[in-house]
């Protein structure tokens, strides 16, 4: 049975798991509008958007250091607002003993 992904905003953690990552650097890079979540995306359609984040990453060797400075600046708003709404929600940054 095919799954389809619950959107960022209701994602896990707030977010803050491996898809959410993948939707707030399509967000960085311009791939997704910033309103897209990703919500009743298939696994193909989230294996299509990580590849092009990739390749995108390549360029900059995947650091966000290296990220010239209009970049580097929508990546710290945009993952700056996920934490900000995830601990909201309730996510712990902390790792505990199962992580």
């Amino acid at each position: 049975m095919e799954q389809f992904y619950v959107g960022l905003l209701e994602d896990e953690n707030g977010g803050m798991t491996n898809l959410g990552q993948i939707v707030k650097d399509g967000w960085v890079f311009g791939l997704i509008a910033d309103d897209e979540d990703c919500k009743g995306w298939n696994a193909g359609q989230i294996q299509v958007l990580y590849e092009k984040i990739y390749i995108e990453w390549e360029k900059y060797g995947h650091l966000p250091s290296r990220l010239p400075a209009e970049l580097l600046q929508r990546y710290m708003r945009i993952h700056q607002e996920a934490i900000t709404r995830a601990k909201a929600k309730g996510w712990d940054p902390e790792l505990g003993d199962d992580d």
